[in-house]
């Protein structure tokens, strides 16, 4: 079996179609990777850095840990609330305590919306053809 060099915490996170596998390394730098790419280069939107930094700040765990994040499916918006909740998780394996401040904030709840199927007869999942008055 593969042992790691360092020891690690791993969480899962999953949002819409996009699932995320969170290594977080305690007594770390503050460097988030995420497919073998800095965050700054992976994510343009600052909005989104925010979003996957949120369980580290609210920890105050921000620059003492390192993430090594692997993330696939969905788009960009997914993928960032997938990291989160990865990285919610694996904070926990850290401390417990955290717990508390991590499901006041919503962090660790998985988000259940999906995109709805397509339906037979129909365009799209409720969209319908339109038609002309003769």
């Amino acid at each position: 079996m593969y042992q790691s060099k360092k020891p690690y915490m791993y969480g899962t996170g999953r949002r819409k179609s996009s699932v995320s596998r969170v290594h977080l390394f305690p007594n770390g730098t503050g460097s988030i990777t995420i497919n073998g790419r800095d965050i700054d280069e992976y994510f343009g939107l600052e909005t989104l850095k925010m979003l996957v930094r949120q369980p580290l700040a609210i920890t105050d765990t921000l620059g003492k840990v390192d993430i090594v994040a692997t993330v696939e499916g969905g788009g960009v918006s997914g993928q960032a609330g997938a990291l989160r909740h990865g990285v919610a998780r694996a904070l926990l394996l850290v401390n417990p305590d955290y717990r508390a401040i991590l499901k006041k904030a919503g962090f660790l709840t998985r988000d259940p919306r999906m995109k709805e199927r397509k339906k037979y007869g129909l365009k799209a999942a409720r969209r319908a053809p339109q038609f002309s008055k003769r």
